[in-house]
């Protein structure tokens, strides 16, 4: 960190310090966890600017402002008028704060925001860019494949054929992904170091599948016999977080599944199924490692909940927004201090 200001270092940590290393010197054992777009991002700016950290800082930060303004534009798309409650409570969620560390959040957000516009506005190639890197930014970036999955289903269905042009969108992501599985086939061995190397990270993550409801029996556990202290509240955060995300969405999901049944579905249900499929998965995903860590900040991730906070009343909303401020503040907080909140 060369002559910058310390209240600086707070937006490179824990992970941040993986990105900036491996932008730095290349993967070193276990680090491989860490998808590469960002920390190449991350290189190819610090031969500019010269200071790792400034160059993270300037990434997430310059694509997390963009996202905005091309997931407004998305929502304009789709015809979404209250738009302007879903940027705010973007902008609100506790977590947010990732998107503007030298975190993948922000790239990644701004890749989402770009595939889904892309696709909205049939864009296909430009589609296909975004998806192949999103899914080099992050491992759950592959499931933006839901989206021409599910419009070639239901084009099956009404015409009995498929546009290849779609299919193609819906292999890139996994290219994107397959790329770095041969990366890791040729430099490690191990095709799946990425997920093998999870437990070196702490977090009590498994290399191994395991089904959801045993993280969530294993926090109800926790909360019946461990004392209070820092990871007993780290714990309560994760599972709450998970807990109101899901039910949000799995809500959700049964509304528009109810509305495509009916005679009154159209173009705006069916991206509205794609953007909440997209959004469960995102959620569900990471507890597949037997734990619920880091899943506030994975929360973040899943826009359809924003949509669907909007559509409370006023009041409702209001309630809400000050819930997530005041836990913003307190995450943040403790973040700034060097501790473990995602």
């Amino acid at each position: 960190y060369k002559k910058i200001p310390f209240n600086l270092h707070t937006w490179g940590k824990f992970d941040g310090i993986h990105y900036m290393l491996i932008a730095k010197q290349g993967y070193s054992q276990f680090q491989q966890a860490f998808f590469p777009l960002y920390p190449i991002l991350i290189k190819l700016t610090n031969y500019v600017v010269d200071n790792l950290l400034i160059s993270g800082l300037i990434i997430s930060n310059l694509s997390f402002f963009i996202g905005l303004i091309i997931f407004k534009k998305y929502l304009q798309k789709l015809k979404f008028k209250n738009w302007p409650w879903v940027i705010a409570f973007i902008l609100i969620f506790p977590t947010s704060f990732f998107a503007v560390s030298v975190y993948t959040e922000g790239l990644f957000f701004l890749l989402l925001s770009l595939s889904l516009y892309f696709y909205k506005t049939k864009k296909y190639l430009l589609f296909t860019i975004s998806s192949f890197l999103l899914s080099l930014t992050r491992l759950i970036g592959i499931t933006i494949f839901i989206f021409p999955l599910v419009s070639l289903i239901l084009e099956f269905k009404k015409k009995k054929t498929v546009s290849l042009k779609k299919v193609i969108c819906l292999i890139t992501p996994f290219i994107g992904l397959f790329s770095y599985i041969l990366y890791l086939l040729k430099t490690t061995g191990d095709a799946l170091f990425f997920l093998h190397a999870q437990p070196s990270f702490g977090a009590n993550r498994s290399s191994k599948l395991v089904i959801p409801l045993r993280a969530l029996f294993r926090y109800i556990k926790i909360f019946m016999t461990a004392s209070f202290n820092w990871q007993y509240f780290i714990a309560l955060v994760e599972f709450s977080f998970f807990i109101f995300a899901f039910t949000i969405l799995a809500i959700d999901l049964v509304r528009i599944i109810k509305k495509l049944r009916s005679k009154k579905k159209s173009d705006y249900d069916i991206n509205l199924l794609s953007l909440n499929l997209f959004s469960l998965i995102n959620l569900i995903v990471p507890t597949l490692t037997g734990t619920l860590s880091s899943i506030p900040r994975y929360a973040f991730m899943s826009l359809s909940m924003y949509l669907v906070l909007t559509s409370f009343n006023k009041k409702i909303k209001l309630i809400i927004f000050i819930i997530f401020m005041m836990m913003q503040i307190i995450l943040l907080s403790f973040f700034s201090q060097g501790y473990f909140v995602s």
